[in-house]
């Protein structure tokens, strides 16, 4: 849904300890527990909030930023602690995505928590049991998606699906297989209550298959475990999911499409976005990415990318060193601009920042607001599941579950053709075929945000990250970072009760 009516809205209750006959319980200036909650159209508004929480940067206009933890770019204004997670020397008190996710995660879920605690309480007729269960349904999504992003980078963390009092405020961590019980718990209810039809785009609420592609691309990530060789059981669930999803979708027409504002909405391809709206309500999209670069790709990343017959650039008759983009992946030119973004018919725009690699990411700009600034009102929706990655993702599980069948040529087909690339070559094995998914996942999916959990669920980043050479920070990955540390503020404050990942004590 459009949330720009309601970010203001302050949803945790206030513990008041002792009070006097002067002490207002309920300021009239300010919304509180007490004067909240006494209409259905209060839960629409706090509905809103829950979905808020997912406009916190790490999960909406800087998710460019988490593919410059990897091979595929330099985040030269250090956002999300780029150059710590690169380098290697992070730690309980590094700030960042590793304090931040945490934080945003538990303020998120403390929401959902407190939400729907009110909603079982309420017992107004304006507010259906079919309706409740609807709502339900969509907050235990968001929750599943806060507790899927700190079992990933976090492992062990604290279970809370009530809102917190004073005697429960300090809460220890469970186990990390437990959290994962509940988040598989909170999205098969999701599946069985949200609405069956997807939404129109730009509505922002989830579906069915906003669930179960979360569910589908957790368990992708559960099925490769602590060794990088995946669970066949797992990967056929995946399968499963994915081949649901695909009836209720297609493939955008063009590539850009999807990423850009006025084609985004009812975008054919988008099951599920993170939305905004001009001009209460935006993010700085164009200023961040095509004034400020906050992300730069980097050029083993430029030279992934294949050449118009399918092979690679430097390998191809078509390679043409004086002219790189020329004959390459229409992908190429649609994700990354070498110096300025320009779009053509005037539309050019001189960065404000330095260019510390020379190319900036193109793919979420939309030219209509050039020039860009601080005063650029940019609405672009945050893409958080789109096809393309569900075809990938049956693609890996089918492969790795019969082999290259012709369902797994189908897919990377389909998702090729789009933008005029050629059919992969005949009887590749299930390793070759392994080995291009794994490059058209990199290459599709690029700078949004999926490419760090890749390598890690793969078990593969210190081999690749380790091997960056072009990189501006120098790379070093260690074994012992496939988990974050818990935010030092955190332990701090927990008398105790809450433990430090035992690698970084």
């Amino acid at each position: 849904m459009k949330m720009h009516k309601y970010l203001s809205i302050i949803l945790i209750g206030t513990i008041f300890i002792g009070c006097t006959k002067s002490l207002n319980m309920n300021p009239e200036d300010k919304i509180s527990s007490g004067t909240f909650w006494k209409s259905r159209g209060d839960f629409d508004k706090a509905l809103t909030a829950c979905y808020a929480s997912l406009q916190a940067a790490e999960w909406a206009v800087e998710i460019p930023v988490w593919d410059c933890f990897t091979d595929n770019g330099f985040a030269q204004h250090n956002s999300g602690a780029a150059r710590e997670i690169v380098a290697g020397s992070i730690s309980p008190s590094t700030g960042g995505y590793i304090s931040g996710m945490y934080n945003d995660s538990y303020t998120a879920i403390a929401r959902v928590n407190l939400f729907l605690k009110q909603m079982a309480a309420y017992q107004k007729n304006d507010f259906s049991d079919e309706d409740k269960k609807k709502c339900e349904a969509e907050v235990r999504f968001l929750r599943a998606f806060y507790y899927w992003e700190l079992y990933q980078m976090y492992g062990d963390v604290p279970l809370v699906l009530e809102p917190l009092t004073l005697e429960t405020q300090f809460q220890p961590k469970v186990a990390a297989a437990d959290v994962l019980k509940q988040i598989m718990t909170d999205l098969d209810f999701s599946i069985a209550n949200l609405n069956a039809t997807p939404y129109p785009q730009n509505t922002g609420h989830a579906a069915v298959t906003s669930a179960q592609a979360l569910k589908a691309r957790i368990l992708l990530f559960v099925a490769y475990g602590k060794t990088g060789t995946p669970d066949i059981e797992i990967l056929k669930q995946v399968r499963d999911l994915t081949i649901e999803i695909q009836k209720s979708y297609t493939l955008s027409a063009k590539f850009e499409d999807i990423f850009r504002d006025a084609s985004q909405k009812n975008n054919p391809e988008i099951i599920f976005s993170v939305n905004f709206l001009a001009p209460n309500n935006t993010a700085p999209w164009d200023m961040y990415y095509g004034d400020w670069l906050v992300a730069s790709p980097l050029q083993n990343f430029v030279d992934a990318f294949e050449c118009t017959d399918g092979l690679p650039w430097g390998v191809s008759p078509l390679t043409d060193a004086s002219a790189p983009f020329k004959n390459r992946d229409p992908r190429l030119a649609k994700t990354v601009f070498v110096d300025h973004p320009d779009f053509g018919g005037g539309k050019v725009h001189t960065p404000s920042n330095s260019r510390p690699t020379g190319y900036g990411v193109l793919k979420f700009l939309v030219p209509e607001n050039i020039p860009y600034g601080f005063s650029t009102l940019s609405q672009q929706n945050a893409v958080v599941f789109r096809l393309g990655e569900i075809l990938l993702m049956y693609a890996e599980a089918q492969n790795e579950i019969a082999g290259a069948d012709a369902t797994v040529y189908k897919a990377m087909k389909d998702l090729r053709a789009r933008v005029n690339m050629p059919e992969y070559p005949a009887n590749l094995s299930k390793e070759e075929m392994r080995e291009r998914i794994r490059h058209e996942r990199r290459i599709e999916l690029a700078f949004e945000g999926l490419r760090y959990y890749d390598l890690r669920r793969w078990h593969i980043a210190g081999q690749v990250l380790n091997n960056v050479k072009d990189g501006v920070v120098a790379y070093h990955f260690e074994d012992k970072f496939y988990q974050w540390p818990l935010p030092q503020s955190e332990i701090d404050k927990n008398n105790g009760i809450l433990i430090q990942n035992p690698v970084y004590k």
